[in-house]
């Protein structure tokens, strides 16, 4: 890592760790959603979006530091990417609990489970990094780990669309569990912007 003259504002860190904190409490939510009746999905959705408010409290509150702060811990844009990113996860996430509800959809097809298993272990390796940004150390595992995630979740989501789409469903069903797998597709890919948002910080301070 290289040498510095002047301090740098560390609170940063710690807003980090609670967004990424945050995603696990969401991650959990979309574990429960699985196999919940129509009552307890409508509070499982209540519960994401209070979730997700906080969500946006933590990143509102990096944004703020951000622009009051002189001096920070790492280049500001990749602040701000690495703050959104975490924020988009968390937007997908309710998203896709709202639409299950909204949508009234009796029954998940088989795969989704194995996507939120999938959004679940990204969820939990991102919140364990978050801490390592103080030092940039043992951080290479991580991103590399939720490459491989995504990817797993590509190929998932490619299952899913082909199960869909073979014809034992009707058109209007097929538009809104697509609509479902989609998002959570989704919330895969923001976990990689935010491995790559890392690595990106990791190779500039190294």
């Amino acid at each position: 890592m290289r040498f510095r003259l002047t301090p740098r504002e560390t609170s940063f860190y710690d807003m980090f760790s609670a967004s990424a904190d945050n995603i696990v409490t969401g991650s959990k939510l979309l574990m429960e959603l699985l196999g919940a009746d129509s009552a307890s999905r409508v509070e499982i959705a209540e519960r994401m979006r209070a979730a997700e408010h906080a969500g946006d409290d933590a990143t509102h509150a990096i944004f703020h530091q951000l622009n009051s702060s002189f001096i920070t811990p790492f280049d500001r844009e990749d602040i701000y990417k690495l703050a959104s990113s975490l924020d988009d996860i968390m937007d997908f996430m309710e998203e896709a609990v709202d639409l299950v509800v909204l949508y009234q959809v009796q029954e998940l097809p088989k795969g989704v489970e194995q996507q939120i298993e999938v959004l679940a272990r990204a969820a939990e390796l991102t919140a364990e990094a978050m801490p390592g940004l103080r030092t940039m150390d043992n951080l290479t595992e991580y991103w590399i780990e939720v490459n491989r995630l995504e990817n797993q979740a590509d190929q998932i989501h490619r299952k899913l669309l082909a199960h869909l789409f073979n014809g034992k469903y009707d058109a209007m069903e097929v538009l809104k569990l697509k609509q479902i797998v989609d998002v959570l597709e989704e919330a895969a890919d923001a976990f990689e912007h935010v491995a790559n948002t890392v690595e990106t910080i990791a190779v500039k301070e190294s």
